[in-house]
């Protein structure tokens, strides 16, 4: 039985999406885009989307999000929702880019603010976006899954 796997009902199979809550959309963008490298796939005014390897990183303006998102031809809708406050998130890389990525945090100007050498032989670095969120790239044997 996998670890998401229940007796006595149906399974998750991995976590699909993640949100971060930013001030200022347009800051947050560059840096999500130019130093982490990343494309969005959809946005406007509220949101931004990037597909990161099999999951999805959702930027959301905080207070964008307070009232019910009404779909077009009968698509349905998405509950209100928000955050506050600096949260954390980790980045899964190969041990192989370890290096690259330090060379590219610091070429973008960003602090790396801790590193961590894990019994399992994973490595991580953590840096902040500006909205203060704790961010992590993390090589394999941080976790006994990965």
């Amino acid at each position: 039985m996998s670890q998401a796997e229940s007796p006595t009902g149906p399974t998750l199979d991995r976590v699909l999406e993640t949100a971060l809550y930013v001030a200022d959309m347009a800051k947050a963008r560059q840096f999500f885009e130019s130093a982490l490298g990343l494309s969005p796939f959809t946005a406007d005014h509220r949101f931004t989307a990037y597909q990161v390897g099999p999951s999805v990183l959702l930027l959301f303006l905080e207070g964008g999000t307070l009232e019910t998102v009404v779909l077009p031809d009968n698509g349905g809708t998405i509950p209100p929702h928000d955050g506050r406050g600096w949260v954390h998130m980790a980045f899964a890389i190969r041990h192989a880019e370890l290096a690259a990525w330090e060379s590219r945090l610091h070429a973008h100007g960003v602090e790396i603010e801790g590193r961590t050498r894990w019994p399992r032989g994973g490595e991580s670095l953590y840096f902040r976006d500006p909205d203060g969120h704790l961010l992590e790239l993390a090589t394999p044997g941080v976790w006994p899954h990965y």
